[in-house]
């Protein structure tokens, strides 16, 4: 596949970790219509739990997440007391005790927190809903600010899963980043994981960072394996500085262009792939024998506000400033100030801001969406009939596939589209005719690649 038309197609998209996005999201939703939304939730349907801890300590500077820096404790332990009561509020509406198969704690830096504090975090979440058997319970992590002592604690929680925050060894790169972590530091929070029997172990890798190049990229990816991740996730930083204003810090001038972007990620993939990496999706590669990898060969591998994820909840739902849940009826989202969040939850009422219901079509292109996403083809033909519709329904979309049918990026046969293995950096742009929102606002998106 040429890069010339690859970059022709290279166009702000969305990353659809949901389908309608994030962007589309209206207030207008209130506490007690969130309420009847979580009331209404089928008692044995098993729920995913979102917790958002939006705090770090310093700032880096590719950072795309809701954080606010602090080098003070008090906020945190205040943030927390309001957490703790937003959990019992939901569970005292849904009724307690309702199964959990999935637990996500996210930031920010949930590491952040001292033991003790985590230790009160799991209590308040197990007296008030029953975790299964079988429950994936992951954390993100930050090694520089992560001790012994608090793996102990997250992992007597009973945390199988983290996600380690790498993203470049090269120091050159760090700096530019704001970020100085060493690979000492990083092995050796991987060491007590093992230790506290945590095995599930994923390195957040990164490509398109001031001053990286191909060889760069590689020699993270040669170091990070030393530690015998089970995952690796690449991400290509996003540049969007109109929306997070501090990647301004970051000189344009010092990132690499699209040409150089591409080989980092098609060099990154066929490095991970000469380990025994399967590629998944987009940017994800998981050992042919973790869940991630099976899921995918199994067919069952779904997409959500996390990304590629084995969760196969039907609820999700977010805890914390900014945290966004998903239920049958649709997506919410928190308030994002963690001050007028507190103040919500203090108050007694649910911090919901925005919300956008599910209507007509939303689900069966959601669907549709997920599976060019995940496994780069989508079978139209089994997708309308589960939703009761047509390929008629797609005629316009269909027409505007042949033109990436054309430049060989994708085929098309009696309903089933694939994209080529070559043009898989192209995923979003494609998904993208499908979108029935996109294009009917100004919205600002991350490149396609």
């Amino acid at each position: 596949m040429k890069t010339e038309t690859i970059q022709k197609y290279d166009k702000g998209v969305p990353r659809y970790t949901s389908y309608p996005t994030a962007h589309l999201f209206k207030p207008g939703f209130t506490p007690e219509m969130y309420s009847d939304w979580l009331k209404a939730v089928p008692e044995d349907m098993p729920l995913s739990l979102y917790s958002h801890i939006p705090y770090c300590d310093s700032l880096c500077w590719f950072c795309g997440c809701h954080t606010k820096i602090t080098q003070k404790y008090k906020p945190i332990q205040d943030y927390l007391t309001s957490l703790r009561k937003e959990i019992t509020m939901t569970a005292e509406v849904m009724g307690k005790g309702r199964p959990v198969n999935h637990m996500h704690f996210g930031g920010g830096s949930p590491t952040i927190l001292i033991p003790e504090d985590v230790r009160d975090l799991f209590q308040t979440f197990e007296e008030v809903f029953h975790f299964t058997a079988d429950a994936e319970i992951a954390v993100e992590i930050d090694p520089r600010d992560m001790s012994q002592e608090a793996i102990h604690a997250w992992a007597d929680g009973g945390v199988n899963r983290a996600s380690l925050g790498v993203q470049d060894v090269q120091e050159k790169v760090q700096r530019a980043i704001n970020r100085i972590q060493s690979i000492e530091e990083t092995a050796q929070v991987a060491n007590w994981l093992h230790e506290s029997g945590i095995h599930g172990i994923n390195m957040d890798l990164m490509y398109g960072l001031p001053y990286q190049t191909v060889e760069s990229v590689l020699e993270t990816i040669r170091r990070v394996m030393e530690m015998a991740p089970d995952r690796i996730a690449l991400f290509g930083y996003a540049h969007i500085p109109s929306l997070k204003p501090h990647q301004r810090l970051l000189p344009e001038e010092i990132l690499p262009d699209f040409n150089e972007r591409f080989e980092q990620q098609e060099a990154a993939a066929e490095l991970l792939g000469s380990y025994g990496f399967v590629r998944i999706g987009l940017d994800h590669f998981a050992k042919p024998d973790d869940p991630m990898a099976v899921a995918f060969i199994n067919g069952s591998l779904r997409r959500n506000f996390q990304g590629y994820t084995t969760d196969k909840a039907e609820a999700m739902i977010g805890f914390g400033a900014s945290s966004i849940g998903s239920l049958p009826q649709g997506h919410v989202q928190n308030i994002v100030p963690i001050r007028n969040y507190r103040a919500a939850i203090d108050s007694g009422k649910f911090a919901v801001a925005k919300s956008i219901p599910f209507k007509g079509q939303d689900k069966l292109r959601a669907a549709i969406i997920e599976q060019l996403m995940c496994y780069h083809r989508v079978d139209l033909n089994v997708i309308c009939k589960e939703y009761g519709a047509s390929l008629n329904d797609f005629e316009y979309e269909l027409e505007a596939v042949q033109a990436f049918i054309e430049d060989g990026i994708a085929t098309y046969d009696q309903g089933v589209i694939t994209i080529q293995h070559e043009a898989r950096a192209l995923v979003r742009a494609l998904s993208a005719l499908f979108d029935e929102y996109h294009g009917q606002r100004e919205l600002i998106y991350s490149q396609a690649v």
